[in-house]
């Protein structure tokens, strides 16, 4: 499986990186591209692995790969490639390649990960791209440990060059906005004949490309006429990113004592939202009717009735309460100003209160299946706004999907092993028992959810 861990560091150098960078050329529409591995030879067929272009084909997963077959050019392990756009006046774009156990020339150039990862988005207000989650890890050379800075290159004895994440992006407000961009995570090219390839070769490994252009109105809307999707005035001590039916919101809700959870944070600071086994896909764009737009703008991870919510970092509660589409809910926004939404809750813990602070692993509420999910399997509503897309409003969200499998795969929650929740509809078998344990009157919801066992030993007692 994947993990994708960025450092903050390599963050901060890739974004140093992006000054003056040019914006999408006149004439571009929304789109995203992505491919694992691409290997050119001169005067010879491309070959090329996870090869995606938005909306011809969106996804890919590959076990395993080796060039030729006993791999002596190229092998990888399990890597995986997606891509997804939207149209429309408020454009968006996504692609991310992720390789695996990197092997190069028989071991003469390994890497542990490597990460292209890209999103743009446009609309008549702002237009931005981000490559910050781009990553290259474990780079070794001919023994030797090799920087992996975005921009930096390094020799390859007398026959090579390496040069690690070669980024561009950039962005224009004049119409039509647009904001696109592109990176190459790794980039190998021969500078003499090496392992049976001439001179002129080149092997690239994970390049992504996401283009987003917002369509223009076709004529100047009468005043008074309402615009799409409007964003909602910021509170003034707490912005928050829009949600599609506030209306008839009601504040509050049910209250649950909430257990203590063991939990454990991944390098980057997120923990996977829900406590204990769960199961979920990637239906991020799907169509759904009664919502803006017509389509799904997160994912829904199913598991027991009652299992425990957890805050996904460190952040501030807020806009708690009752909806008809997403029932009982809140939003999480983190210390980077990336806004979570949590729909469909059963209740809330004690610390689901306007303006608490939170640390991630906390219980925050619990797995329901209220709003418009009322009477089917039990599950979070779950979606990730970041905070360089908040311009764009309830639009500006990316694909669940990769950000769940990184933060599942890196273990931030204990779970067992091969077994997954496979939820049944209406009239089918009886759901399981509640994950929640209810401590009767000990409010224990000022402990820390990353006590190792906790949860183990509330279940013994």
């Amino acid at each position: 499986m994947i993990r994708v861990v960025v450092l903050a560091g390599a963050v901060l150098a890739v974004s140093a990186a992006l000054a003056g960078a040019a914006p999408p050329p006149q004439g571009s529409s929304t789109g995203a591209s992505a491919v694992l591995v691409r290997i050119t030879v001169p005067g010879q067929e491309t070959v090329s692995l996870g090869e995606l272009t938005w909306p011809t084909n969106v996804t890919a997963d590959v076990q395993s790969f080796q060039f030729p077959d006993d791999g002596s050019i190229v092998s990888l392990g399990r890597s995986r490639a997606l891509v997804s756009a939207q149209t429309g006046e408020a454009a968006t774009a996504q692609a991310v390649a992720e390789v695996v156990g990197l092997t190069l020339f028989g071991g003469e150039l390994t890497a542990a990960q490597v990460a292209a990862s890209t999103t743009a988005g446009a609309s008549q207000r702002s237009a931005g791209s981000d490559v910050s989650a781009s990553a290259v890890l474990g780079l070794r050379a001919l023994g030797q440990d090799v920087a992996t800075s975005p921009g930096s290159t390094t020799s390859l004895a007398e026959w090579g060059v390496v040069s690690v994440l070669s980024v561009q992006s950039g962005s224009r407000r004049a119409s039509p906005p647009g904001a696109q961009g592109n990176v190459v995570a790794l980039r190998v090219t021969l500078i003499a004949a090496h392992a049976g390839l001439p001179a002129g070769s080149e092997i690239l490994i994970g390049s992504v490309q996401a283009v987003a252009v917002a369509q223009v109105p076709a004529r100047p809307r009468p005043p008074g006429e309402p615009t799409p999707r409007p964003t909602p005035p910021a509170r003034p001590s707490l912005p928050t990113a829009p949600e599609p039916d506030t209306a008839g919101a009601v504040p509050g809700g049910p209250v649950l004592a909430s257990p203590e959870v063991s939990a454990r944070l991944s390098a980057g600071g997120y923990v996977f939202p829900i406590f204990g086994t769960a199961s979920f896909g990637d239906s991020f764009g799907a169509p759904r009717a009664g919502i803006p737009g017509g389509w799904h703008h997160g994912e829904d991870i199913f598991a027991r009735a009652g299992a425990p919510l957890l805050a996904v970092a460190d952040g501030v509660i807020h806009t708690v309460g009752f909806i008809k589409l997403g029932g009982y809910r809140l939003w999480l926004r983190d210390d980077l100003g990336n806004e979570f939404y949590y729909a469909h809750l059963s209740a809330y813990s004690p610390l689901a209160v306007e303006g608490t602070r939170v640390r991630a692993g906390d219980v925050i509420g619990f797995v329901g299946d209220t709003g418009d999910a009322e009477g089917g399997s039990p599950h979070l509503h779950f979606e990730i706004h970041p905070a360089a897309m908040s311009s764009l409003g309830y639009d500006g969200v990316v694909a669940p999907y990769p950000i769940l499998v990184a933060w599942r795969r890196a273990e931030d929650i204990s779970f067992a092993a091969g077994r997954i929740y496979a939820p049944r509809g209406p009239g089918g078998a009886a759901l399981p028992p509640p994950g929640a344990v209810l401590l009767q009157a000990d409010d224990i919801a000022s402990t820390s959810g990353l006590v190792p066992g906790a949860l183990e030993r509330a279940l013994t007692k």
